[in-house]
């Protein structure tokens, strides 16, 4: 498939394509016009790439794990930066439910100002009941 057909199955720009390319992370051959071809695989290959960098991961980070994604075979070194990268992510699942929580208590807020025209804050700088929701949901996990 060409370069564009990539682009349009997996959501990612052409531009960001050819860096890939650039960074080692994904080949292509080309045709006797100089135009680039992919296989199925880099449909798979392109939807990881965007992933791993979702999860914080440099371009370095993915090169050298990339050989063990497609051979089955890690260092141990490789292997530690796996963990150390999966802490980090299952830390950042962590922030993003707390982030949660003290979205949905302001949420929760706004619905209750709306339904009884009270102000969602309190002018004299105290908790509001939202921060008092999140600090009870906290406690109770």
């Amino acid at each position: 498939m060409r370069i564009g057909e990539l682009a349009e199955r997996t959501g990612v720009s052409v531009r960001a394509l050819r860096y890939y390319e650039e960074q080692g992370l994904l080949g292509s051959e080309r045709t006797g016009s100089g135009q680039r071809q992919y296989g199925e695989p880099a449909v798979d290959r392109v939807r990881l790439i965007q992933q791993l960098y979702g999860a914080g991961m440099s371009s370095a980070s993915i090169l050298e794990l990339l050989p063990c994604v497609v051979t089955g075979i890690a260092t141990p070194e490789m292997l530690e930066r796996m963990r150390e990268h999966r802490a980090s992510v299952v830390r950042q699942i962590a922030e993003l439910q707390d982030t949660l929580l003290r979205f949905d208590a302001v949420m929760a807020n706004a619905v209750t100002s709306h339904d009884t025209g009270v102000s969602c804050h309190m002018a004299n700088g105290q908790d509001t009941p939202g921060d008092q929701i999140v600090a009870v949901s906290m406690t109770n996990r």
